[in-house]
Formats: structure tokens, C-alpha cells, sequence
């Protein structure tokens, strides 16, 4: 499938690949023309010193949205001179999306209140929205503590981008991390739906479903303060995001999730029908009634083979036709 997310590139990486880029050209983006979206849950014990750190950098325009915190994390916001919201929902997902219709200037930069990401790589983050990018993603792996992720994290963070990569085409590197900067224009053009931790999952499948450009930047990434509590399950977590990027399929590559279910069905009803036949042969036993589903297994696994191409010829059509028209609005903008 074309990654149609990622364009190619000439500067180096600094794991040696390629970062795509969009124009040597820059424009200055100024600290208040960015928002630094902070979206929080129990963080009493970090979110000072990470508006802190914002402060120290420049970045003044500081908005908290909090998911109703037991501790005192929305009023050390406040102290602090933070704007706290507190989201009406649920869950990280629709505190980002809530807090979007609040954001009145062009760029978001979008961190956890843990204190794990460092404030310092904000203009980092940054500069690639000045050559034209429209969404950054921190790489967490980049630059990481030792301590600052458990093995067990590690290794699901790494198989997810694996899977990410298999089935949506693109190389993000770090689909899960929190660090973000993207421009307001984009985030309005992605369908998100997601209400908790796959939100970035989310983010990832939506940039390459839409085409927006994307690049990776490598960040720093700090171990976690000994007060401060994670609110994440890594089994349960990890199991709801693998499960989102395989739903999320559906209408970003339908060939595999289609094709995936049709080979299923395909093959277990094979499997059924050599049942049937070895019962017959050996022991001159047959199964009808075992018959009828190894047939009806095998012609609905063809049949969603199938489907997931012809849905692949029009997500691929889709794109195509978007392409013309963003490029005749570019054209006419440019007149």
C-alpha cells in the first residue's frame, strides 16, 4: 500500500534513514503563535515544573485540560498561570478534542503533564511546522533514560509501531508518544473518535489516511518522578491499541483487513473440509452438516477477498481524486 503520509527526503536521520521534507524554506512561528495543549489526570506532583518549563522556553500560551483530577494538579495549573479546562468527558482522547475548539491560534504543541518529555525540545518540535509539515511526531527512542520505560513497555511500544508500519504503510517510528506538534488545520480535517490512550494510534492511522505530512523528530525522554503514578495498563493499553490499529484498517487499508478476515475464513474452512475428507476416507463417516460450514467458511472468505480489493481500488480512486483538488485549491490560492 502507498504510504501516502511521508514524502521523501534528503536530510539525514539520525538513526541513518531519511526525513522527508516538504521545503527548505521557513517562516518564523513565534512562541504565542503556539498553544501548548497539556491534557492531565492526577498530575499534582509534575504539572508545575512542566509549565515551568514552557515558561523558561518562551512558550507562555499554556492550556491545561484536566479529566477531573482528585489532587490538587488543576490548581497548581492555575498558580502557575496555566488557562485549566476541565474537559466534560472522559478519557485523553476527547480532553484533546474538546480542548481543540478552544485553541484560537494556528499551532498545538501537545504533551503529557508527567514530566517524562522535556520542554527544552519544544522549538525542535516546532521547526518542521515552519518548513511546511502539518503534523511532528517526538521519537521517544531517540533519546530515552534508562529507567524511563520498562522492558515490557518497550517491547509492546515496539511491536505496535511494527504493526502500525505493516499494516498502514508508513514508518513513524513512535506512534505512541504524547509529543506532538501539528497545525490546527490539520487536526480539523482527521475523523477522531477515540476517547482514551489510543488517541495517538489514532493521530498516526489519521495523518496517513489523509495525507497529511508527517515527520519524526527525535526527543528526549525522562523516567517518570517517583510521585508520580502512571495511568496506564501496558497488557490491557497495549491489547486496546493493537485492536484500534486493526479496526482503524477498515477504512484506511481495506485490502488487509478485508483480505485478513477472507484468508481466515478460507483457511479454517479448509481445514474443516480436510476433516471431512479424512473422516470419509478413513472411516467412511461423513459429515454433512460439517460440510455445509467448511463450504460456506471457504465461499465467504473468497467473498471478503474480494471485497477488500474492490475497497481497495476506491480508497485508492479517493485519494487520487483528494490529491486534484488539493492541488487546483493550492493552485488558485497561490493566483
Amino acid at each position: 500500500m502507498e504510504d501516502d503520509a511521508v514524502r521523501a527526503a534528503s536530510s539525514p536521520r539520525s538513526d541513518g534513514g531519511d526525513v522527508v521534507a516538504v521545503t527548505e524554506q521557513t517562516r518564523e512561528i513565534s512562541p504565542e503563535e503556539v498553544c501548548v495543549l497539556i491534557p492531565t489526570l492526577e498530575e499534582a506532583a509534575t504539572i508545575g515544573d512542566v509549565i515551568e518549563g514552557f515558561y523558561a522556553e518562551g512558550y507562555t500560551n499554556v492550556v491545561v485540560i484536566d479529566g477531573d483530577s482528585a489532587d490538587d494538579t488543576r490548581e497548581i495549573a492555575r498558580d502557575h498561570g496555566a488557562e485549566v479546562l476541565v474537559q466534560s468527558g472522559s478519557g485523553k482522547g476527547q480532553a484533546v478534542r474538546e480542548a481543540l475548539e478552544y485553541v484560537t491560534v494556528p499551532y498545538v504543541l501537545m504533551l503529557d503533564g508527567d514530566g517524562t518529555y522535556d520542554p527544552a525540545d519544544a522549538d525542535k518540535m516546532i521547526e518542521p511546522l515552519a518548513r511546511g509539515y502539518d503534523h511532528v511526531i517526538g521519537n521517544r527512542f531517540a533519546d530515552m533514560d534508562d529507567d524511563a520505560m520498562r522492558a515490557l513497555n518497550g517491547f509492546g511500544n515496539r511491536m505496535i509501531n511494527r504493526a502500525f508500519g505493516f499494516i498502514h504503510g508508513a514508518n513513524y517510528e513512535d506512534i505512541l508518544s504524547g509529543y506532538r506538534a501539528f497545525t490546527v488545520d490539520s487536526f480539523r480535517q482527521l475523523s477522531l473518535d477515540s476517547d482514551g490512550f489510543t488517541i495517538e494510534t489514532e493521530l498516526a492511522v489519521e495523518c496517513v489516511k489523509h495525507g497529511i505530512d508527517t515527520t519524526v523528530i527525535p526527543v528526549s525522554y525522562r523516567a517518570r518522578p517517583d510521585e508520580s503514578e502512571t495511568n496506564l495498563h501496558p497488557v490491557k493499553d497495549g491489547g486496546t491499541i493493537l485492536l484500534a490499529l486493526y479496526s482503524l484498517a477498515k477504512t484506511n487499508n481495506p485490502l488487509f483487513y478485508f483480505g485478513s478476515l477472507g484468508v481466515g475464513g478460507i483457511v479454517s474452512g479448509a481445514f474443516i473440509a480436510m476433516y471431512v475428507l479424512w473422516e470419509w476416507v478413513q472411516y467412511n463417516q461423513s459429515h454433512e452438516v460439517i460440510a455445509v460450514v467448511s463450504a460456506a467458511a471457504i465461499i465467504l472468505g473468497v467473498q471478503l477477498l474480494m471485497f477488500g480489493v474492490l475497497s481497495d481500488m476506491l480508497v485508492t480512486l479517493h485519494r487520487e481524486q483528494r490529491r486534484r483538488l488539493e492541488r487546483i485549491a493550492r493552485d488558485e490560492r497561490d493566483k
